[in-house]
């Protein structure tokens, strides 16, 4: 049988509209029950910005990585349409028998980018070899596209206020239970004890990549944004607690450039954009965005690579070469 290789790219996934709400929470939170005023504020959320863009932006990447590459590019999201283990089925259908999986989640956590695995992994089985790669952010390419994209804010807005403008690097903050290394169990002292979730320490480490690649820039922070608005405590700092500290020190104009988020959708379309922002105005400080990468042609060069690489892995697994189709 020929081999045929494929790409898989996943993603969060978010809903097609308002009324949709209600059953993607569930699936974001495993079908817990979630209270009625948190599933009204995140409506709220969608709709002001009309809608959220992610599906079609992540189809967008997905297509320009196709051409780039002249694989077949598969996209699977997590907690809506369509959902990976629908892609996975579709692709074994369409005779693939060998992937590379990447995450549009580049810094790898058990609970984000672990579930996603598992969802690929519970759906192909033995019916397709995948190379998942769990995690880049300290890629490179990643760093070059998200200092492209800082740059053409952060230099004019330099220039504007004549003065030194500091950063504000932000990635999606997770509940603290799940980046805590697990306790050991006295019931099974034999087994293996997981050490701390690599999340909080890899999001801060592309920060630092994403800044070393901007001349002058010699003042940055970093935050994690869009805590959840139930449950438990969320890691931080909070970006509103951070806007208040740098106000504190005189700080009244600066960039929040997120580096753990790939393309537009609420978390910063709205968090960013219209809650922080009004946030920031309320304390008398200036905050600029830069474009998302969305398209950008260094992300699409990343991911690429990213590919090549995996293609490699699986080429050296000592099976043949797969055809792209």
């Amino acid at each position: 049988m020929e081999e045929r290789a494929a790409i898989l790219l996943l993603a969060h996934g978010t809903p097609d509209s308002a009324e949709e709400i209600p059953e993607y929470l569930r699936n974001v939170v495993s079908g817990r029950p979630m209270p009625a005023e948190v599933v009204e504020e995140v409506r709220h959320r969608f709709v002001e910005i009309g809608g959220s863009p992610l599906t079609a932006l992540t189809m967008q990447q997905g297509r320009l990585l196709q051409e780039a590459l002249g694989l077949p590019v598969y996209v699977g999201m997590r907690n809506w349409r369509p959902y990976i283990a629908d892609v996975v089925k579709q692709m074994v259908a369409d005779g693939i028998t060998r992937a590379v999986a990447i995450c549009l989640a580049p810094q790898n956590s058990r609970t984000s980018v672990g579930l996603y695995r598992r969802a690929v992994f519970a759906e192909a089985g033995q019916k397709m070899q995948i190379d998942f790669i769990e995690g880049w952010a300290e890629d490179d390419l990643l760093a070059a596209a998200f200092a492209d994209r800082l740059r053409a804010t952060w230099e004019p807005f330099r220039a504007d206020v004549g003065g030194p403008v500091p950063v504000l690097f932000t990635a999606h903050s997770v509940p603290c239970r799940t980046v805590q290394a697990p306790q050991p169990d006295p019931e099974a002292p034999r087994r293996p004890v997981l050490p701390p979730d690599p999340y909080n320490y890899e999001a801060k480490k592309t920060a630092m990549h994403v800044a070393a690649k901007i001349p002058g820039l010699d003042a940055w922070y970093f935050a994690f944004q869009s805590q959840g608005m139930s449950g438990g405590p969320w890691i931080g700092p909070t970006v509103e607690d951070t806007l208040t500290a740098l106000h504190q020190e005189g700080v009244r104009h600066l960039v929040i450039q997120p580096v753990g988020f790939l393309c537009d959708h609420v978390e910063i379309l709205y968090d960013i954009d219209i809650a922080f922002h009004d946030f920031a105005q309320n304390l008398g400080m200036t905050l600029r965005r830069p474009a998302s990468l969305n398209d950008s042609h260094l992300l699409t060069a990343a991911l690429a690579r990213l590919v090549q690489s995996g293609l490699g892995r699986l080429k050296a697994s000592g099976t043949p070469e797969p055809a792209a189709s």
